[in-house]
């Protein structure tokens, strides 16, 4: 019997460490209680009238920043920090991002 039980730690333990867990034990189903009878269903209450919205309120005003993640405008320079565009040419004076490693000479 010991055995049995060190035998199944250590595969508790295994199956842990592998991020596996066991299978959970089923049980027998139960007889189900029998539901009860099903009532009326309660009044669903009418939706209030809701007021209209103003119009303004949807409308960004003119001299607001844009959202956060929206994108600039034509023309725009990039924020300060801002990584530049795809395929963009780096910024004159700017060293290249991926140097490549000056190469020993072989002999």
């Amino acid at each position: 019997m010991n055995k049995s039980i060190l035998l199944a730690a250590v595969v508790a333990v295994g199956l842990a460490a592998c991020g596996k867990t066991e299978a959970p034990k089923t049980e027998a189903p139960k007889a189900a209680a029998p539901a009860p009878a099903a009532a009326a269903p309660a009044p669903t209450p009418a939706p209030a009238p809701t007021a209209e919205p103003a119009k303004d309120a949807a409308a960004p005003a003119a001299g607001a920043a844009p959202a956060a993640g929206a994108a600039p405008a034509a023309g725009a320079a990039p924020a300060a920090g801002a990584a530049p565009a795809a395929g963009a040419a780096p910024a004159a004076g700017a060293a290249p991002a991926a140097a490549k490693p000056a190469e020993a000479p072989k002999k």
